[in-house]
């Protein structure tokens, strides 16, 4: 990967933010220390956003930039922070309801509701390749699912978990929904406002919303335990770093590149499941990540090559 000059970063910069397979800011970055937390601890972990809060203030002051944006983009913003914040806590609890690589694999589909969406709403083309790799990012997801009507119901009946299961593979598809509708929201805004502005919302948004919701659950304190509090401080400190590894990705190389190896998350949940867990993913599973990076991988590469002619 080589540096771009001022021109190339110029012309990459109005090219808007990529829709394919690039999450928003801090949607996978600490799944592993993410699950070891919350198999502990129902709503601690939400506290997540205090420490990215505190993390990211003292750099967004340094950026120049206002903390409410332009009249016209406000809304957006502020529909940014809501859909990227209840898309991080979907995600969360997805990792609470079902295994690492499930929730990660699933949670890969967003770029096909990205395309949908986009066509709505952006205008953008649906061509027939995102047709096809819709269909196997849905065969993908099915295979992880085992819907009964399909599979049999001797699944459901053998597996007593398999309830929660489903209910958190759900909870994972919409993430990757919250997820697809805050990168349109990103793609219409464009380089109207700081990047930095656009974090900011999600953050405080967040923040907010969290509060609000531990404090009715009366969950607000800190967990007993000192090793979740380090697991607790370690998902504030990998979500930024993830944050701003993927942002100089996307400065000093094209999005293609940054998005064919965004597909490792989905190595790395397998990898961190059988180390941290003792849990072995099921070859039904295998099946259908395969179908998924196939899926994500094919739509990267397609527009790798676009933006290249």
């Amino acid at each position: 990967m080589r540096p771009l000059d001022d021109t190339g970063a110029a012309k990459r910069q109005e090219s808007g933010l990529p829709l394919m397979d690039i999450p928003s800011p801090g949607s996978r970055q600490e799944p592993a220390a993410a699950e070891k937390l919350t198999s502990k601890a129902d709503h601690k972990q939400d506290m997540y956003f205090v420490v990215l809060n505190l993390l990211k203030l003292p750099s967004h002051g340094l950026s120049g930039t206002g903390f409410i944006g332009p009249k016209g983009q406000r809304i957006y913003l502020l529909l940014r922070g809501v859909l990227g914040s209840n898309a991080m806590i979907l995600l969360y609890y997805a990792y609470q309801l079902t295994s690492l690589a499930d929730a990660t694999v699933i949670s890969f589909s967003c770029p096909v509701f990205t395309s949908i969406i986009a066509c709505v709403f952006l205008k953008e083309k649906y061509s027939p390749w995102d047709a096809l790799f819709t269909a196997f990012t849905i065969t993908g997801v099915i295979l992880i699912v085992r819907p009964p009507f399909l599979f049999g119901s001797e699944i459901a009946e053998t597996d007593k978990d398999y309830s929660v299961h489903v209910k958190g593979a759900l909870v994972a598809l919409a993430h990757a929904v919250f997820a697809a509708m805050t990168l349109v929201i990103l793609r219409k805004i464009g380089t109207s406002v700081d990047y930095m502005l656009s974090i900011w919302y999600y953050v405080i948004v967040g923040l907010i919303e969290c509060v609000i919701v531990l404090s009715i659950l009366g969950e607000w304190r800190l967990p007993h335990c000192g090793l979740d509090r380090l697991f607790l401080i370690l998902i504030g400190m990998f979500g930024l770093g993830g944050q701003m590894f993927l942002a100089k990705a996307l400065q000093i190389e094209k999005a293609g590149p940054v998005a064919l190896m965004k597909t490792m998350d989905v190595v790395f949940a397998f990898i961190f499941q059988i180390i941290f867990f003792n849990d072995m993913p099921s070859w039904w599973t295998v099946g259908g990540s395969l179908c998924v990076i196939a899926s994500s991988t094919g739509a990267a590469i397609r527009k790798w090559c676009q933006s290249t002619k």
